[in-house]
């Protein structure tokens, strides 16, 4: 059963893998090396003007080890394989934000497990099938790689993967009180110590939290806790909370590794697409 979730999961990840970026490998300027040349990931986190931790460079999440996946998902696991999207690089929570939990102590509601079953079954209306966004977390879990620009007032992340812009406000407003709901929702910022907290309101009820179709409402609240260990590691705590679809607020943790002397690429979902007729044979 878990290697027919998985393969659902994978059927609706394989329109919007990309091979991994690059921008002709150009030199990080500023970047600390090592003799040989190397970008050197366990230096110093580097500071914004304002003494902050800089959180701005190209990130990928790290991605769970192959024999972690057989654990999860089966021994077939590396039998399904799709391109840009080998096995042993794509983090877990990909698939399902829900993994850490036993069955039985899951806190999805009744009517979300309901959604998520009627979305594995009609895989011609993923998201990704569809050319619709697979918005955040969902699409920074992935090969693809995400962009932070971090300014005074205001990050932006730059997804490669629908090639979209989030836009993270750190002036200090609140979040908005009667938000129109949206795929990326309302975000704003604050500094504690040396970690960025990111709430976010405002979500529509039309995005997946995985692969697996978890749904969310526009009742969901997202707390994203960043900071930058080192030179080369992003560490993130998510926390979803959406009483509507689940019993309780759950957080997962995992490490974005900084793609160095990379960039993203561009990608447009609608060119030349030829998947979604094929769903139906």
């Amino acid at each position: 059963m878990r290697l027919v979730l998985l393969a659902g999961g994978l059927i609706a990840t394989a329109a919007v893998q990309l091979s991994f970026a690059q921008w002709i490998n150009y030199p990080t300027p500023g970047a600390p090396r090592t003799r040989d040349g190397k970008v050197n990931m366990t230096a110093r986190a580097p500071r914004a003007s304002n003494g902050k931790p800089d959180l701005s460079g190209v990130w990928r999440a790290e991605a769970t080890p192959i024999e972690e996946q057989k654990r999860l998902f089966g021994q077939d696991i590396d039998k399904l394989q799709v391109p840009g999207m080998e096995r042993g690089s794509v983090s877990k929570y990909a698939f399902n934000v829900l993994l850490d939990f036993k069955p039985e102590e899951s806190p999805i509601r009744p009517e979300a497990l309901a959604i998520t079953k009627q979305r594995l079954s009609q895989p011609d209306m993923r998201p990704s099938t569809r050319c619709l966004p697979l918005a955040v977390p969902f699409g920074t879990l992935f090969a693809a790689v995400q962009k932070i620009v971090q300014t005074p007032g205001l990050i932006i992340q730059m997804l490669e993967i629908d090639n979209d812009a989030r836009q993270i406000y750190t002036d200090g407003r609140k979040l908005p009180v009667d938000p129109t709901p949206s795929w990326l929702g309302y975000s704003v910022g604050k500094w504690e110590g040396d970690t960025l907290v990111v709430e976010t309101n405002g979500l529509n009820d039309k995005g997946w939290l995985d692969a697996m179709g978890h749904p969310r409402s526009e009742s969901m609240h997202l707390t994203e806790r960043y900071r930058r260990r080192d030179y080369g590691h992003l560490d993130e705590e998510i926390t979803f909370d959406d009483p509507k679809m689940y019993t309780k607020p759950f957080t997962i943790k995992l490490t974005h590794i900084l793609q160095a002397d990379s960039d993203i690429l561009e990608y447009i979902c609608g060119e030349g697409e030829r998947d979604r007729a094929h769903f139906t044979k």
